[in-house]
């Protein structure tokens, strides 16, 4: 007699993980020369103040809405006087189901500000050159370090309560 056995597959936690891209948009721009035409008349050397934040926003089970915004303020070092302005609300629409709690943080916080970064540096050099500057070019930045930096500031501030 043949004996028949029943084997049960399981599928690991990670392929229940679904993550996907729904839309990347901008969401908001503002681009401002405040001492125009006159900065255009002097040879100046560039100093560079940048902002970064994400913020997060819950559209329905599973979907959610990352915007990442980088503000980068450029002012004429020997004069302290502004240049340029420039803000990109860069947001992106995002599918996250089946992931924990730390995970989840970790992939809206990080991975997704990650995958909106590249726009948002894209948008901002083509527009400070249309501006009449030289283009800026944003180094690359580690979200991974800035997650990781918000998750210390959390627990610090947890800690002292």
């Amino acid at each position: 007699m043949a004996q028949e056995s029943k084997t049960e597959e399981k599928t690991p936690t990670a392929s229940q993980e679904q993550f996907g891209i729904q839309s990347i948009y901008v969401k908001d721009l503002s681009f401002e020369t405040p001492n125009s035409p006159e900065i255009f008349k002097v040879q100046w050397q560039p100093e560079i103040e940048l902002k970064i934040s994400d913020e997060l926003k819950t559209l329905q089970a599973d979907v959610y809405e990352v915007v990442l915004t980088l503000t980068a303020t450029v002012k004429v070092k020997e004069k302290e006087q502004t240049a340029f302005l420039i803000e990109v609300h860069q947001a992106g629409i995002f599918t996250v189901k089946g992931f924990a709690k730390d995970k989840l943080s970790y992939m809206l916080h990080s991975y997704c500000p990650n995958l909106l970064f590249p726009y948002a540096r894209e948008l901002i050099s083509s527009l400070v050159a249309r501006g009449g500057f030289q283009p800026l070019l944003l180094a690359p930045i580690n979200f991974d370090t800035l997650y990781a930096q918000r998750l210390k500031q959390q627990q610090d501030k947890q800690a002292s309560k």
